[in-house]
């Protein structure tokens, strides 16, 4: 029998091997082995394909039928499939590689965040390659940490952050999640974090896609108590290999009376920026989570 052990090393020595010859092969055959990676995945070995569609029903279910709804979720695990490739090159990547890789819109929304010398909390989603967005914002020049987990299999949680350091991402675990942010957002950095997925009894509770979705209190609590702005990105995958970051508007709220209120209207209002954008690129969200399972019984 293989013991735990023994397991967490077979993982480590497949994604490193498998890191390393991604690295090798040209990026446009890389991206095409994401591609089929994702098309295994949707659509011989079917990962998680029933909640994948379960969810675009209900979200885009009024405007879709089932075979377009199946094409957004082939789309969907192609492109989960070429961010995962995009993860792996980090090692290879450079400044100069990286700026032939994206484009920057919004830039000078940073910028205010930066002379405002608070910092700020930057929410992404589970759109697009949000890895690669965060390894070109830190090569654009600007301060970034990312707020971690940590993965069961801790070899390969430290090769993945092993990735994210060789592109400049400074990382606060999980566990020291409260003192990591609030230093960071004291020395003027950016902390971004994921809050789109489900958060359980200890999220708070905003509409997402016209239903109730447990959201982590995380980004708007920080912001609230540091008097931080939050800022999102969201980077596209256009029909070129060439890909544009979206930076919007730092969105700000007064404190109320009510901190518990406070941290809501807030979630809601990031989280109504990302549902417009997974609208408009429903194919760039990572639909096979369960994102509605504390709050409705859809699954």
């Amino acid at each position: 029998m293989t013991t735990p052990k023994t397991k967490h090393k077979v993982e480590y020595w497949i994604t490193y091997l498998l890191g390393t010859i991604l690295r090798i092969l040209p990026y446009g055959l890389a991206l095409s082995f994401g591609s089929f990676l994702g098309f295994l995945a949707f659509d011989v070995f079917r990962v998680r394909r029933k909640v994948t569609l379960i969810n675009l029903k209900n979200s885009l279910g009024g405007q879709k039928n089932i075979k377009e709804l199946k094409k957004i979720g082939r789309s969907a695990y192609r492109n989960i499939g070429k961010s995962l490739v995009e993860y792996s090159l980090f090692p290879s990547l450079n400044k100069e590689r990286i700026s032939r890789m994206v484009e920057f819109e919004g830039t000078e929304n940073f910028d205010e965040a930066l002379r405002g010398g608070k910092g700020a909390i930057v929410v992404a989603g589970h759109f697009g390659s949000w890895e690669l967005m965060g390894a070109a914002t830190c090569q654009k020049g600007y301060p970034v940490d990312f707020l971690v987990g940590e993965q069961h299999n801790i070899l390969v949680d430290n090769l993945m952050n092993d990735y994210r350091k060789s592109v400049g991402i400074g990382i606060i675990k999980m566990g020291a999640a409260a003192k990591g942010v609030i230093k960071a957002l004291k020395n003027n950095r950016f902390v971004a974090m994921l809050s789109d997925q489900d958060a359980g009894n200890d999220g708070t509770i905003v509409d997402f896609f016209n239903r109730p979705a447990s959201t982590p209190k995380g980004p708007a609590a920080f912001a609230l108590r540091m008097n931080a702005p939050i800022i999102l990105g969201f980077i596209i995958r256009g029909n070129s290999r060439r890909q544009k970051i979206i930076i919007e508007k730092p969105l700000f709220m007064e404190k109320g009376k009510n901190k518990e209120d406070d941290i809501r209207n807030l979630t809601q209002a990031y989280t109504t920026v990302l549902e417009e954008y997974v609208r408009r690129y429903p194919d760039h969200w990572f639909w096979p989570h369960r994102r509605w399972k504390s709050t409705t019984d859809e699954y």
